[in-house]
């Protein structure tokens, strides 16, 4: 079962350029690095028509694209929507998951909060807060406290707590 941890914060705090830097940073030292992005608006995750869509159309719980390089998995939504629960269902191959939004599920978080958003934390420490990514030293100082940059400080902190 692969260590999951969320990165969380208000839209605009810069987590999926955090995500994508930990990632870049986490495949480099040869780790198998997964994600999963918890998106608050419709997506179309199928294109109607195609064989894929047909066969979920038709009643399949699931169903695998796979081409020459890649493969996609459209599966119905279960109850099991929980990082970790997701995790063990689909990602048993990765060392670490990075979870994207999901600030109210359980699990380990690390925070994004900028000073120019204005707004105040969307997490405390009784939601599993273990770290947060920020300009302000003032919030939740007794956790530790990365540099919006410091992309080896908290891949380190990252692998630490694993």
């Amino acid at each position: 079962m692969p260590v999951v941890i969320s990165i969380v914060g208000h839209s605009g705090s810069g987590k999926t350029t955090l995500v994508e830097k930990l990632v870049r940073n986490l495949s480099d030292r040869g780790m198998k690095i997964a994600t999963i992005k918890h998106a608050h608006h419709k997506v179309e995750l199928d294109t109607p028509g195609k064989d894929s869509y047909r066969y979920k159309a038709a009643g399949a719980s699931m169903s695998l694209l796979l081409t020459r390089d890649a493969l996609q998995l459209v599966a119905d939504a279960v109850d099991e929507r929980e990082p970790e629960q997701l995790a063990r269902r689909f990602m048993t191959e990765a060392d670490l998951v990075l979870a994207e939004g999901f600030s109210h599920a359980p699990g380990a978080k690390i925070e994004v909060l900028r000073r120019a958003c204005g707004k105040p934390p969307r997490c405390t420490l009784e939601d599993n807060l273990i770290a947060i990514v920020t300009d302000m030293d003032e919030i939740y100082p007794e956790l530790p406290h990365f540099g919006l940059e410091d992309i080896e400080g908290i891949t380190r902190f990252m692998l630490e707590h694993q």
